[in-house]
């Protein structure tokens, strides 16, 4: 999915949602422990701005790497994908690090072709799920926006040169945005 998102949106960044990392974390880690090996990501995502978050992720892997040498890598490994949301505006971090919207998307999508269960064609199956899509696309605009265009053309785009070391870039580079 991260190489599709890339060949299709060149310049994007994938981000994992906090949760769904936690799970899988909690998958590399022994029971025993789970507790507190559940809280350092959290010790990650409460620092008050980007530079702080690498820092704090960088100490979590040291701590780890001698106890618990497994989930250190696991973390190393996806430190791109769970600190993606720091390029962005602190402002704007919760609604990154979190799919909520797309799962509730997902699960109406689902419930919708659940009720219908047998479709005569691929053709009837794409009408219903367009209908769902244009009636959420419908409501998204009537809401405004999930993230303001104002805050998006105010994105400091950041090009990650070396773990935890963030190398600013002008921000002439992000095109502006219009409604």
């Amino acid at each position: 999915m991260v190489e599709a998102i890339g060949a299709t949106l060149p310049g994007t960044s994938w981000q994992r949602c906090r949760t769904h990392y936690a799970a899988n974390l909690m998958s590399t880690t022994p029971k025993s422990s789970w507790p507190w090996v559940k809280a350092l990501p959290h010790s990650v995502y409460d620092q008050a701005d980007a530079t702080s978050v690498h820092a704090r992720f960088d100490r979590v892997i040291d701590a780890l790497t001698e106890k618990l040498p497994a989930v250190a890598n696991h973390m190393e490994e996806a430190r791109a994908d769970i600190l993606a949301f720091t390029a962005f505006p602190k402002e704007v971090w919760r609604q990154i690090w979190s799919n909520n919207p797309n799962e509730r998307l997902n699960r109406e999508i689902r419930r919708r072709t659940g009720v219908v269960a047998i479709f005569p064609n691929r053709e009837a199956i794409i009408r219903l799920v367009g209908a769902v899509l244009a009636e959420q696309h419908d409501a998204w605009a009537e809401q405004g926006r999930y993230i303001g265009l104002d805050v998006l053309t105010r994105r400091t785009a950041l090009s990650i040169t070396t773990p935890g070391a963030a190398e600013e870039v002008t921000t002439d580079l992000v095109p502006a945005l219009t409604a």
